[in-house]
């Protein structure tokens, strides 16, 4: 348990930053969520619209330190991968 008057700030803080991490990790896996649901629709204007809003949701989540940016730059690789081959496949 925090003692010093630092220690408790500290702990506000990190608690008050859990809290928007979380929220904006929630925002990520959601739009996530929607260019896979389009992938395994087969749809993929609506994958394409799906991808192009959660690139820069996935990019700025790394920017602020909530996932690491390789872990996004591979996951935007392997999605772009994916929604391409819609059409090819």
């Amino acid at each position: 348990m925090a003692n010093t008057p630092s220690a408790k700030k500290a702990t506000r803080k990190i608690a008050r930053r859990t809290a928007i991490n979380g929220a904006r990790r929630s925002r990520v896996r959601t739009f996530l969520r929607k260019v896979e649901e389009a992938i395994a629709a087969g749809d993929k204007d609506a994958a394409v619209a799906a991808f192009r809003i959660a690139e820069p949701e996935m990019r700025r989540a790394a920017s602020k330190g909530v996932f690491h940016r390789n872990t996004v730059s591979r996951k935007i690789s392997r999605l772009s991968h994916r929604v391409k081959a819609i059409g090819e496949a």
